[in-house]
């Protein structure tokens, strides 16, 4: 199935904000679209049906102009938004205390994006992105409570004459969060990508593990990707990693490949595609992923 008719065929998002509520709590005695505000008026509550997370139910929106979604505390939910027109949205997505959040989010054309996350204690977020085109992405982590973790990972893929941008910023407001970010790009033609990465550690926020990490591609001596990962740091007992490399494929290993058999085009995509491979394992539920995997991959032949 392509990417469009699997997210549609999933439970829709609205444009309404959304709370999700556990398996049990009675609708209308939510603690509110925040930790510790009151009932939000205009807010529907949605209760999913107790499984694993594994195999929690995923709901899904294609094009939307907004997404409002707090998982309420104690709750796991999977998110996958596809972005076909040029077209600006916003996302704001709240996990309250212990809860969890996976977004896939896809992009096939030049959409402008603003992505907001507020985690609390001991909640939980992993966020796949991939830019299929020349979009334009922001995305904002607030780690609010202790022991909250994100991890990212993002795809950035343009050719022709396209730009992309990328710029995740992440801020560790109290101590004993973690955060990891993996982001890959592949341009390719006359195109230029785009990433800026932040991480940004509050004074307080002590005993912080932070990892950012960026590596890129170029297909061609016109292509051009520029890597800004940075640290801000008030705080004296963290670990915090960052490092970015920008580089071309591997002529030695197209030359074993062709060796044996293999022609150089398909060289090319075999090494192009082990690239990325690996930011693409944690996308769900699987007939996305597959699908997903698959439009990577024909992407990568126009690059």
């Amino acid at each position: 199935m392509e990417l469009h008719e699997i997210i549609r065929s999933l439970r829709p998002i609205g444009e309404e904000p959304l709370r999700i509520v556990a398996p049990g709590k009675m609708p209308g005695t939510a603690s509110g679209c925040f930790p510790g505000s009151a009932p939000a008026r205009g807010v529907s509550e949605c209760i999913l049906p107790e499984s694993p997370a594994s195999e929690c139910e995923t709901l899904g929106a294609i094009d939307p102009l907004q997404v409002r979604i707090v998982a309420g505390a104690g709750t796991s939910v999977r998110l996958a938004v596809l972005h076909t027109q040029p077209m600006a949205t916003h996302i704001e997505l709240v996990a309250e205390e212990g809860a969890s959040i996976a977004l896939t989010e896809i992009f096939t054309a030049g959409a402008a994006a603003e992505l907001s996350i507020r985690q609390a204690a001991s909640s939980r977020t992993h966020l796949t992105l991939v830019e299929l085109a020349g979009a334009e992405v922001h995305c904002t982590t607030d780690l609010a409570g202790g022991a909250a973790r994100c991890e990212q990972q993002a795809l950035l893929l343009v050719g022709g004459e396209e730009q992309g941008l990328l710029t995740l910023r992440t801020n560790h407001l109290v101590p004993d969060c973690t955060s990891r970010a993996q982001v890959r790009g592949v341009a390719g033609g006359r195109a230029t990508g785009t990433f800026r990465g932040l991480v940004y550690v509050a004074p307080d926020a002590q005993r912080t593990d932070a990892g950012q990490q960026c590596r890129n591609v170029l297909l061609s001596d016109t292509a051009h990707i520029d890597a800004q990962p940075q640290l801000e740091i008030y705080a004296d007992d963290v670990q915090c990693t960052h490092g970015a490399t920008v580089g071309l494929l591997d002529r030695d290993a197209i030359f074993y490949m062709r060796q044996r058999g293999i022609d150089e085009r398909q060289a090319r995509q075999l090494q192009l595609t082990g690239f990325v491979s690996e930011l693409l394992q944690g996308c769900s539920p699987e007939p996305l992923c597959d699908a997903l995997t698959a439009a990577v991959g024909e992407r990568l032949k126009m690059l």
